[in-house]
């Protein structure tokens, strides 16, 4: 029997997007399907979703998880940063919710050959989309000291990154996920508090091959454009890079004005898109926590569509 991961505030997003019967909905990171499948048991008749994953193994996963909804789901292999195009190729023109979960699935650090995780030694890679070219490896090994020490900063928060990309320079050759977790570890020092001193880097040379933030910008804007009058979005992120570019883009298209503050009179002609459902952010409960301990830093923000 196949034993699928649970995804983090399941039942929020289902309270979130106030799933119902005649709903058109869309996952623009269905994974394994976790969330889809939440949202597809949520009501009966199962309401429409489209399911969008950049990751062919973590489609297949979803698939096999959302066998039981034939007719009501439809699973698209892309990147959601160009979810509009996307949308439009598969027939979907508005959605009633739309779910953004930014989370490494436990597909990607587990499976022994993606190269995400320190924790076995593995090629870097670290793809989520293995058809592109670039990989970890070739940042690792070839990026300059200066461009590596500003995406660890930048994407990692790592305050020692200059120092970790100077070590990790003088190093190369680095191959393996191991290697490389030692060489970060040896320039910062061995493990502090209850994370790896790679952790950060990591997360940081993950974000810049896949263009996690560039994805974010786009997909938020683009989603938003895809929502029905009173559609709701919903984005959980997991750091604080993420939460504050979504928190940032729904306080943006909640407001009229965006000109500067000295501004006297509106010279932008920004108009509210969107209205904020929930001001305070969302996290998982105590029990679900116990339950699930990667919903630990799962972070969710709702906005919804205006209607006029």
């Amino acid at each position: 029997m196949t034993v699928f991961h649970t995804p983090a505030l399941g039942r929020e997003v289902v309270s979130a997007l106030a799933v119902r019967p005649d709903g058109t909905y869309l996952d623009c990171t269905v994974g394994e399907g976790g969330h889809a499948a939440m949202v597809l048991s949520a009501v009966e008749p199962p309401p429409r979703l489209l399911g969008i994953d950049v990751d062919a193994d973590s489609l297949s996963a979803a698939r096999a998880r959302l066998a039981g909804f034939e007719g009501a789901v439809s699973l698209v292999h892309g990147n959601y940063g160009d979810v509009g195009g996307l949308a439009a190729a598969a027939g979907l023109e508005a959605a009633d919710g739309i779910i953004i979960d930014l989370g490494v699935s436990s597909l990607h650090l587990e499976s022994p050959d993606r190269g995400f995780s320190f924790r076995r030694e593995e090629r870097l890679d670290m793809r989520f989309d293995r058809r592109q070219a670039r990989t970890a490896w070739e940042l690792v090994n070839m990026a300059p000291a200066a461009e590596l020490a500003d995406l660890i900063g930048s994407l990692g928060e790592e305050s020692r990154s200059r120092r970790i990309a100077s070590t990790i320079v003088a190093a190369r050759p680095i191959e393996t996920t191991t290697e490389l977790a030692a060489v970060v570890a040896g320039a910062i020092g061995g493990r502090r508090r209850r994370t790896h001193p790679a952790t950060r880097t990591f997360q940081a040379l993950r974000m810049a091959v896949n263009g996690e933030l560039e994805n974010l910008r786009s997909g938020l804007e683009q989603s938003s454009g895809l929502l029905a009058p009173r559609g709701r979005l919903a984005v959980i992120a997991y750091h604080s890079l993420e939460d504050r570019l979504v928190k940032r883009f729904m306080a943006t298209e909640s407001r009229d004005c965006i000109c500067p503050h000295e501004t006297i009179r509106c010279e932008c002609g920004h108009r509210a898109s969107l209205k904020r459902v929930n001001r305070k952010v969302i996290k998982a409960s105590q029990e679900e926590i116990r339950a699930n301990p990667r919903s630990r830093s799962a972070r969710m923000r709702v906005a919804e569509r205006l209607a006029v």
